[in-house]
């Protein structure tokens, strides 16, 4: 019985994902926030690409790589709130092996991918301020394009191992996922073999990423910092501190719930898991309905297009 038991498992057809172990009560009343941030973030992110689009002054790096943040907001928004709402409405817990492993690739390599985006952005910002009389002839059509190019790359192939030797391990415990997606410890945890390549894997992947992304950004934030305090007046520093503003908004929005996930995922043992698991929601889901709020509200190009459409609408 035991050995037909780990034959049925070994190469499982379906996971269970468990949605909020502990809140199944609560699940209507969970879903109804989470509904409302999925919509705030698909309205915000396709209005910031349709606003660049439509005006010719915003075909500029800052907002080619904003509309690169918009196109990873919405990717990773839908990889797992549509799943999520099907667990929490029509308690359809169940997914498909491969669908599994291919959501856990786009929700890990599209979360690379916007760290690489915020790099992009400071160093645009960084020339910007730094370095304003050579900013056009610095960050071309063709080198934003090579820097967009990279940023893809990257987390596609830094993240490209996850689903491989997520498929490679022998499941032959459970096929019952304690968490609301499929992220990739909580399924490689499932498997009855040494999972060390792949933990090791993932924790490097994510400690080296967010370190050397997070310096880079550090440094071009203290350089640019340093040049603001050097200009004689004081409204140029702070006109010149607000452009910078937003984007550092997004930026803590981002990287502070991820770090907290991180930290708690691998060393919160005393930690809920249902709040571990509404923490790590929360990280994947707000971030992508802030930016667009921040950026619409705190950017005066797109704030003023905004207006002047609805303003021409109107009339």
């Amino acid at each position: 019985m035991s050995d037909s038991n780990t034959t049925d498992f070994t190469n499982p057809s379906t996971f269970i994902l468990m949605g909020i172990p502990g809140l199944e009560a609560a699940n209507v009343w969970i879903s109804i926030p989470f509904c409302m941030i999925y919509a705030l973030a698909i309205l915000g992110n396709f209005t910031i690409l349709f606003i660049v689009k439509i005006e010719p002054s915003l075909h500029e790096p800052m907002y080619y790589f904003l509309c690169m943040l918009a196109v990873s907001d919405l990717v990773l928004s839908t990889s797992i709130l549509p799943k999520m709402l099907s667990i929490f409405w029509l308690n359809s817990r169940e997914i498909d092996f491969s669908a599994c492993l291919t959501q856990m690739y786009f929700i890990h390599c599209f979360s690379v991918m916007e760290s690489g985006i915020f790099v992009a952005m400071a160093l645009d910002r960084y020339v910007a301020i730094c370095h304003p009389l050579r900013h056009s002839t610095i960050l071309t059509n063709s080198v934003v394009s090579k820097i967009g190019l990279a940023v893809v790359l990257r987390g596609s192939v830094l993240v490209l191992p996850f689903p491989f030797l997520a498929r490679r391990w022998p499941y032959c415990r459970t096929t019952i996922i304690s968490h609301s997606y499929c992220e990739h410890i909580a399924v490689v945890k499932l498997a009855c073999a040494d999972i060390r390549v792949s933990s090791y894997y993932s924790l490097s992947v994510a400690f080296c990423l967010i370190s050397l992304d997070f310096f880079f950004i550090t440094v071009s934030y203290i350089q640019i910092l340093r040049a603001i305090f050097s200009l004689s007046r004081r409204d140029a520093r702070l006109k010149t501190l607000g452009t910078c503003s937003s984007h550092l908004c997004v930026i803590l929005a981002f990287y502070i719930p991820a770090l907290f996930s991180l930290l708690t995922h691998r060393f919160g043992q005393n930690v809920a898991l249902h709040f571990h698991i509404l923490i790590a929601n929360a990280y994947l889901l707000v971030p992508p309905m802030l930016h667009p709020i921040i950026y619409g509200v705190r950017t005066k190009q797109i704030w003023d297009r905004l207006l002047r459409l609805f303003t021409h609408k109107g009339t």
